[in-house]
């Protein structure tokens, strides 16, 4: 994996190339274009530019494009998973993160393309391989979709 500067308890961004070192996930299912910031043992932010180009908008929908809700909890799931692989430093050979419990999801607004999504998630509790977050997804500083998740490292 490769290693991203430390500066206290903040951890630089992480661009694709790291992104795609953490999480075995590859497009068309790679959600997340880079991490702009992580706090260790707090919080992330990650970023998903959406573009016309995404496979889905062939059919969701013909003439008016949006981006599939579950695909934004997916994208900020995929944050959190590539966040807490750096800042918790894991080793996820042959290892795997599973959803395992998705709460109090609310969808605002629609994404379309041309927007940046921004992929805010914070840590409510961690007991050993198990995670849980808070996320928000935002364009514009509006709140487009957020969860509670939780998520657990699973040997595969």
């Amino acid at each position: 994996m490769a290693e991203l500067e430390k500066t206290q308890e903040t951890l630089q961004g992480a661009d694709i190339a790291q992104i795609m070192s953490a999480l075995p996930h590859r497009y068309p299912f790679l959600l997340v274009d880079r991490i702009l910031e992580m706090h260790r043992g707090e919080s992330a932010i990650g970023v998903k530019n959406v573009t016309m180009n995404e496979w889905f908008f062939q059919g969701h929908f013909p003439g008016k494009p949006v981006f599939p809700g579950v695909l934004i909890i997916e994208a900020l799931a995929q944050t959190a998973a590539a966040f807490t692989v750096f800042t918790e430093n894991l080793d996820t050979d042959g290892k795997v993160v599973f959803f395992t419990t998705i709460d109090k999801v609310k969808f605002r607004r629609p994404v379309s393309p041309g927007d940046q999504l921004k992929l805010s998630v914070r840590v409510t509790q961690n007991r050993g391989m198990l995670w849980k977050y808070d996320g928000a997804a935002l364009v514009d500083d509006a709140v487009a979709a957020q969860a509670s998740f939780a998520a657990m490292v699973v040997e595969t």
